[in-house]
């Protein structure tokens, strides 16, 4: 059988390994935080400045010890994820500074948009996780809008949330708002609750931020995403396979980390590195090496038997038109057949994470839960061949008025509430609609008909008690 799908051999799986070990044996990864440095060297590293030298066994050993798989609990016990192995989640965009509106202007973000994003994911049947900066609130203090972000995060959904890793203070503030919800720290420590997202600054290193963070997110058992973002030819060299292996030295570098502070916290490894196109200088998401690497990054994790995050809905189209779709599906596709165990960007941005849509949320939903049905197996069995019934009806027959055909007929097939099944005329009747006209009509009825999950009244007031009194 013909597999299209390029896969790694045992073989070239051990040279980027060892290629990424002799960076981070003899060039090594710099972490600027003072706590990051004390506890590389009181646990055997050698440090020069702020660079730690890694040696090949204290790597491996930090492989050894975080988990391949774990469960993220939500604050509604039916919503928790699990993550490894086949256990995968999906999450929205991350980090977008605009919005791009339905008549296809730009505007900033508020912290308006991010509650309405909350919703979306809360009433989603395919988006798992609820995000953090999915539309960074430009109405808010950078300094503080995390706050707000947990808050909505926690009180507008009821799903695992991501966490704050902007800042040590940040990450601290997640650990407070999370042992809150989930019965004290000493539960924290037992369950995770919270994925944040942790980006090394390539090319080889960690900011006193993502240090810290870092940091306290593993001394509370809280997982951490190392998800690299190299651009080849710019943050990185412009071979893809040595995108891979420095991806691969910053984020083992990374793990290692969390390791030394606590052994067995959960990590997730990857990234979306990407190109930069050599026309305009910028970072090209929508990009078919994007895909590739995607495929390779999450090799490289089963390679490590760590849960590997890889693939996402990007693109760098401005609007969500089949340019949007066609790159989001490329990549969605690649990264849910490949195995991905946590995908960001699942839906709605744009313009190479630059901008978020409403309407594309909606479409990448419909994307995502199609990808996903299309990757089930048929099951095969006398009962679901149902030879009888094929005998039954013959040669010439007609399927359509049998008994079987009208029990079946609400389940059998996948039903999509966003595409287009009509025939032509039916489609005119209905106004000729695009799928962006269908999108925000859903988008209007999901926001309109939302109930807010149910939540203790005094741990909300609490809540909010604890984001008044930290943003001052």
């Amino acid at each position: 059988m013909t597999v299209r799908i390029p896969k790694f051999s045992q073989q070239e799986l051990t040279v980027i390994h060892d290629a990424s070990m002799d960076l981070l044996q003899n060039t090594g990864v710099a972490f600027n935080d003072a706590e990051a440095l004390s506890i590389f060297k009181n646990n055997g590293f050698k440090v020069d400045g702020h660079t730690v030298l890694f040696s090949e066994k204290k790597v491996r050993q930090a492989i050894e010890s975080a988990p391949d798989r774990f469960r993220i609990a939500a604050r509604n016990p039916a919503h928790t994820v699990s993550i490894g192995g086949d256990g995968f989640a999906l999450a929205p965009g991350y980090g977008a500074a605009f919005i791009i509106t339905r008549e296809g202007e730009q505007r900033k973000a508020t912290m308006a948009d991010y509650d309405q994003f909350c919703k979306l994911v809360q009433t989603s049947r395919a988006i798992t996780v609820t995000g953090f900066l999915m539309a960074a609130p430009s109405d808010l203090p950078a300094e503080t809008a995390h706050l707000y972000m947990l808050y909505s995060n926690i009180t507008l959904c009821d799903k695992p949330f991501m966490g704050s890793p902007v800042s040590r203070t940040a990450a601290e503030d997640c650990i407070e708002m999370a042992a809150m919800v989930f019965g004290g720290k000493e539960k924290l420590a037992k369950t995770p609750v919270t994925a944040s997202l942790i980006t090394p600054l390539s090319p080889l290193q960690y900011t006193t931020e993502m240090a810290g963070a870092v940091i306290t997110l593993a001394r509370y058992n809280q997982a951490c995403i190392f998800g690299a973002l190299l651009m080849a030819g710019s943050s990185g060299p412009i071979s893809l396979a040595g995108v891979l292996v420095q991806q691969t030295a910053e984020i083992l570098a990374g793990v290692t980390l969390t390791q030394l502070v606590r052994p067995g916290a959960p990590v997730i490894v990857g990234g979306t590195s990407a190109i930069m196109d050599m026309r305009t200088g910028c970072l090209s998401m929508g990009a078919p090496e994007v895909a590739r690497l995607s495929s390779a990054t999450i090799q490289m994790a089963k390679f490590y038997n760590l849960p590997a995050r890889s693939g996402c809905a990007v693109t760098d189209a401005h609007y969500p038109d089949a340019q949007a779709g066609f790159e989001a599906a490329l990549n969605l596709y690649g990264a849910l057949q490949n195995g991905s165990n946590f995908i960001l960007h699942a839906a709605g941005v744009l313009g190479a994470y630059n901008a978020m849509s409403f309407e594309k949320f909606i479409i990448d939903e419909e994307i995502c839960s199609q990808i996903l049905e299309s990757l089930k197996p048929l099951r095969i069995t006398a009962e679901s061949i149902d030879l009888d019934l094929i005998r039954e009806i013959g040669i010439g027959g007609n399927y359509l008025t049998h008994n079987k055909t009208y029990e079946q007929c609400r389940t059998a097939f996948y039903l999509s509430d966003l595409v287009n099944r009509d025939g032509f005329s039916g489609w005119r009747e209905d106004g000729a609609k695009q799928i962006n006209d269908r999108a925000a009509e859903i988008l209007e009825g999901r926001l309109s008909t939302f109930v807010k999950p149910d939540i203790d009244p005094q741990l909300e007031k609490d809540l909010f008690s604890y984001v008044e009194k930290h943003k001052k």
